[in-house]
């Protein structure tokens, strides 16, 4: 639940180096005070680093309305974590297909 309202949340924010942002997980604490907010981005390093700074600025707005949103006794506090699955997975597949054409051809 969390995962989708802040989805719904970032991409309706404005920012145009935030669009390219994705929510992949949620993990909150057992108590449900912190939350663990894990995020990847298209585009270089450069661009990666500008998009995550500019959603940490933007999480004081993201976290109200999270709380406009979810009947939560208590909203959690949200940490940011880049998460570069989505890029290990994308170079594995390019070095299996590398792989395949060299033993193919």
């Amino acid at each position: 639940m969390l995962r989708r309202e802040l989805s719904d949340i970032i991409q309706h924010l404005g920012d145009p180096r935030i669009l390219m942002l994705t929510v992949v997980d949620v993990e909150p604490s057992k108590d449900l005070k912190n939350a663990k907010v894990f995020v990847s981005a298209l585009g270089d390093e450069k661009e990666q680093q500008a998009a995550l700074a500019a959603l940490q600025q933007a999480m004081g707005f993201v976290r109200r309305e999270v709380a406009k949103r979810v009947s939560l006794r208590q909203v959690p506090e949200f940490s940011l974590v880049y998460d570069r699955t989505t890029e290990r997975a994308a170079r594995v597949g390019a070095l299996l297909n590398q792989v395949k054409a060299q033993t193919d051809g």
